[in-house]
């Protein structure tokens, strides 16, 4: 009975070990009422896919959001390189937007101060109850500040996940530490308080659609919204 016991832990550590060593792949998109994102109002109706890959806590991921409802609404093509290990978590995003300093919007313009691209560094902790994340631009076009100087520009979220009335919600609080147009601050300022909430539909007994719904204010500038959302996934 021990050496089966035995075998049988060691199958169970291998197969472990196996389902570890597994490339995961993501491929979903979010259809949103409109365009939210850290207090800032980037356009109306939107479908946003995302496309990535994960191998032992590294992370290449790819993420877009075009317009439905409105054709001026800004396109943006977001690359994600990210490392997980425990609760800890860095990454590089390079964001392009068709909109910048490049009047052509050229995806492969990195010129500096001519180019459409951000670069942004982050990090940050997962302790469970709550989670932080640091994000700063280092590259490209960022905001400026007071001086007219690059601002580096800043953003700190913090965030709760919990669950009430069969749903998974999420409370987040969303600062930007100083100046810069980037943002819209002139100083330390709260951006992002937002409290969003997914619930999933049951279609069939193997298929369900995530939806979700949010409200996000923003007391710097003044204004709040409404957002409505889906997810798709294979």
């Amino acid at each position: 009975m021990k050496k089966i016991f035995v075998f049988l832990a060691s199958c169970s550590i291998a197969a472990a070990l196996n389902a570890q060593d597994k490339i995961e792949t993501t491929i979903e998109t979010d259809v949103v009422s409109s365009y939210i994102w850290r207090g800032q109002d980037l356009g109306s109706v939107s479908l946003q896919p995302t496309l990535g890959i994960d191998y032992k806590g590294i992370s290449l991921s790819a993420w877009g959001s075009i317009g439905l409802s409105d054709p001026a609404d800004t396109k943006e093509f977001d690359l994600t390189l990210g490392y997980t290990i425990g609760g800890f978590k860095i990454g590089i995003t390079d964001y392009w937007f068709s909109e910048g300093l490049d009047p052509r919007s050229r995806y492969f313009m990195y010129e500096a101060h001519r180019t459409n691209h951000v670069f942004e560094a982050n990090v940050g902790y997962d302790f469970g109850p709550v989670a932080l994340q640091w994000f700063t631009n280092f590259a490209g076009n960022d905001g400026v500040n007071k001086d007219g100087d690059r601002a580096y520009s800043s953003y700190l979220e913090v965030s709760a996940p919990f669950k009430l009335a069969s749903c998974d919600w999420n409370a987040s609080l969303g600062i930007v530490p100083h100046a810069t147009d980037f943002y819209g601050t002139s100083r330390f300022a709260v951006t992002d308080v937002t409290v969003r909430a997914t619930k999933g539909i049951k279609i069939t007994d193997s298929f369900s659609i995530p939806i979700f719904g949010q409200i996000t204010a923003n007391p710097c500038n003044q204004k709040a919204y409404l957002v409505f959302g889906l997810t798709l996934r294979p």
